[in-house]
């Protein structure tokens, strides 16, 4: 006979982070379309600790027009978060680079060389997410040039890419690495964005994984990736970069 009630469990769905370092976050405060407080950027720096992150390279907007940050303005503002994280005793490394739109202020910085990059290694960057760059091959290119790697921040979230498979092929054939978003494999950001985070990982194409946090529902959903059994297929499937600095 089936017994008319289960028995409940006792075994607790606990999330299990192996990246240790996020690399893509907005959580200095007051700068872009991220973190709007001091006190917010504590809270998701708390949160972020909380899912297992020993280090986090936060990576403020820089676009013309419309977030003028620049190299100096964000060490300087990560200096006053770092701060605040020491009078709150949190203990967690706080770095800073920067996520660059392509557009003409992103090509100056290019050509006068003066980029903040992730373990002074890497450029993030991302792109309109409805029309592509007639040159975004000449920009990663142009990166590579440097001496830098470019990667390419969330490219499952950008309309433009019609055939997914085929358009990110080419584009890591220019040289090109990938960073996406953990929460688009939770359908946080449409089904579009989901089916084609699919597509990267099951042809291996992911070099990275980031949080991209602005504020407290990407918490919320990036803990339901790390519980969720796609987290671990990932991580087994790609050459998963985080670890590494």
């Amino acid at each position: 006979m089936i017994p008319f009630f289960r028995k409940k469990s006792n075994k607790v769905n606990t999330v299990i982070n192996t990246l240790k370092t996020d690399i893509h976050s907005h959580v200095i405060p007051g700068i872009d379309d991220g973190s709007k407080s001091m006190d917010e950027s504590i809270f998701l720096i708390k949160e972020l600790k909380k899912l297992g992150y020993k280090k986090l390279i936060t990576t403020p907007h820089i676009m013309d027009k419309a977030y003028n940050n620049s190299k100096e303005s964000i060490l300087n503002n990560l200096e006053k978060l770092k701060n605040e994280c020491k009078k709150e005793n949190i203990d967690i490394l706080l770095e800073a680079a920067a996520e660059y739109y392509v557009d003409d202020g992103f090509m100056k910085l290019i050509e006068k060389d003066e980029l903040l990059a992730i373990d002074d290694e890497y450029i993030l960057f991302e792109t309109s997410y409805i029309h592509r760059p007639v040159d975004l091959e000449s920009v990663i290119y142009n990166i590579t040039t440097l001496g830098y790697k470019p990667l390419f921040a969330h490219p499952e979230r950008y309309k433009y890419i019609k055939d997914p498979e085929k358009e990110f092929s080419e584009l890591k054939a220019h040289g090109a690495l990938f960073q996406v978003n953990l929460n688009s494999f939770v359908g946080y950001y449409g089904k579009q964005a989901k089916k084609h985070a699919h597509v990267l990982h099951e042809n291996s194409m992911i070099n990275f994984l980031g949080s991209d946090v602005h504020n407290k529902s990407h918490i919320s959903s990036l803990e339901t990736a790390f519980k969720d059994t796609i987290y671990n297929e990932i991580v087994s499937n790609n050459n998963i970069l985080n670890s590494t600095i």
